[in-house]
């Protein structure tokens, strides 16, 4: 696979750094230029062959790297003569891609550590046009989402800076494609274009086999100082390179009611969703640290006929929605619509049946797992109910009772957790804490 490298980014947003004599993507992360970071990665991943789209002060990246020989790679430079926005200079490229081939396209702001074999076998499986690397993050609200089906194919696009009228999932456009050679083929003309909004976008409306491949890995914008300096603390904690999936990864299973939300009985419509402050601090807590967080939750209302799957999915976008206001992320989220009583008269017999990913059963935990290279033995699940401490007990993972919600009354099975906490936040601090 050969890179393309969109690095004529100005950085207006990093002027007290850049001081207007370097570009983006050489201000500085450790003493070495973001590019530098972004190039040596492609490099250990077995790209060897890189194209650098520059503009604004193009000169100091083409004189710092040369021909990339120094960073084990080669370098062809592509220089836009006037600014062509994040894609306008894809059209110069036709001239050197071969036909259906596959390329790695991203932006020179980012900081990144992926295993880029996965993505890879994701977009070849799917027979994509357009694969985009998509990952919750803590800024939701001032970052492009973007919608999939159940088969994630990319449905839709809600622009960064637009007004949203609904709940959306944390679902955000990394700026990390993968393309066949056909998307630049079809640029006509030298021209001013956005990635997103002038081919994305317009791929999304001709339902053109384009897909979004969900991964909790480390991929960050140097949009502000704040960003810049959060990656040098990540990279001197080495959390980076332990989210890359090749690692395995640790986790905190949370149950949802009761636990993050608020106990009002069965919860069939998003107004009746009440997200606990607890939880958001917990959350961004874990946010910070090794863990993953991800929500698996029994949501028999649809097997009972109070509402449907999409309904479900809408309530746990509302709580997506202002776990992103307040700067805190769900990496994954899972639920069983199943309940295996049958009888009676309002109930969904396609969802009254006995499955195995409802708890106690591990069935979620054990999909989550495989999807995220998860060591259970290092992991944990936090929730209010002995439903939740016997399916940690089940799945091999350590146990934590939330003293919220049922506070463990629920008397369905005889079992102890590991530790208990006054609610979700306590409990996630003796889980880092502990390590």
């Amino acid at each position: 696979m050969r890179a393309i490298i969109q690095a004529g980014g100005k950085g207006s947003r990093l002027r007290s750094i850049t001081k207007d004599k370097i570009p983006k993507p050489m201000v500085s992360i450790l003493g070495k230029p973001l590019l530098q970071w972004q190039i040596e990665f492609l490099s250990s991943s077995g790209i060897d062959e890189i194209f650098l789209i520059i503009g604004y002060l193009g000169d100091v990246i083409k004189e710092y790297f040369k021909d990339g020989k120094r960073f084990g790679v080669s370098i062809t430079y592509i220089k836009e003569k006037q600014p062509l926005g994040t894609a306008g200079g894809l059209y110069y490229l036709k001239e050197y891609v071969q036909k259906h081939e596959t390329l790695l396209f991203l932006y020179g702001d980012i900081f990144f550590d992926i295993d880029l074999s996965r993505m890879e076998k994701f977009h070849l499986d799917k027979k994509s046009i357009l694969t985009a690397f998509l990952h919750p993050n803590g800024h939701p609200f001032d970052s492009d989402i973007i919608e999939v089906d159940e088969k994630q194919k990319i449905i839709n696009l809600l622009p960064k800076g637009e007004k949203r009228n609904k709940w959306y999932g944390n679902l955000v456009n990394a700026a990390l494609y993968m393309i066949q050679s056909d998307v630049i083929q079809r640029l006509d003309k030298v021209q001013r274009l956005d990635f997103e909004r002038d081919i994305l976008l317009e791929m999304i409306k001709k339902s053109a086999p384009v897909f979004g491949y969900h991964s909790t890995e480390y991929v960050k914008d140097v949009g502000t100082e704040e960003r810049l300096y959060s990656i040098e603390k990540d990279i001197r904690s080495g959390l980076i390179e332990k989210r890359n999936l090749r690692n395995r990864q640790k986790c905190i299973f949370l149950d949802r009611d009761g636990t993050l939300t608020k106990a009002s009985g069965l919860i069939d419509s998003e107004e009746k969703l009440e997200v606990m402050a607890c939880a958001v601090n917990a959350i961004r807590n874990i946010n910070a640290s090794e863990y993953l967080a991800i929500l698996v939750t029994n949501q028999p209302v649809v097997a009972r006929g109070m509402c449907t799957l999409a309904d479900v999915k809408c309530i746990h976008k509302k709580l997506e929605t202002l776990l992103g206001e307040k700067g805190a992320y769900l990496d994954d989220i899972i639920f069983c619509p199943h309940h295996p009583d049958k009888g009676f008269p309002e109930e969904n017999p396609m969802y009254k049946v006995k499955c195995k990913c409802r708890k106690p059963e591990t069935g979620m935990m054990e999909e989550m797992k495989n999807r995220y290279n998860i060591s259970l033995e290092e992991s944990w699940i936090v929730g209010d109910t002995t439903i939740d401490i016997m399916t940690g007990k089940n799945a091999g993972v350590r146990t934590a009772l939330v003293l919220t919600g049922e506070s463990g009354k629920d008397g369905k099975y005889n079992v102890l957790p590991d530790i208990i906490g006054q609610d979700v936040e306590c409990a996630v601090r003796q889980i880092i804490g502990a390590g």
